[in-house]
């Protein structure tokens, strides 16, 4: 018998997928779970040098924190 994979965190949900990779159902549920691409952020690719080191600086920031 499974788990109640809908009353699961997310956390839970993942460390229960990867403790069991050979199931499927785990796997179905963090799919369902995922944003729409339509509601998806994407970001492009720096086009400029200018571009690529704005990103730069921002990395830099997200690993201080």
């Amino acid at each position: 018998m499974h788990p109640n994979f809908e009353k699961m965190t997310t956390s839970e949900l993942r460390a229960y997928a990867l403790a069991h990779r050979d199931e499927v159902e785990p796997l179905r549920e963090i799919y369902r779970r995922r944003t729409p691409d339509a509601e998806a952020i994407w970001y492009r690719l720096p086009e400029t040098k200018e571009d690529e080191e704005q990103l730069l600086q921002f990395q830099q920031i997200l690993s201080e924190k």
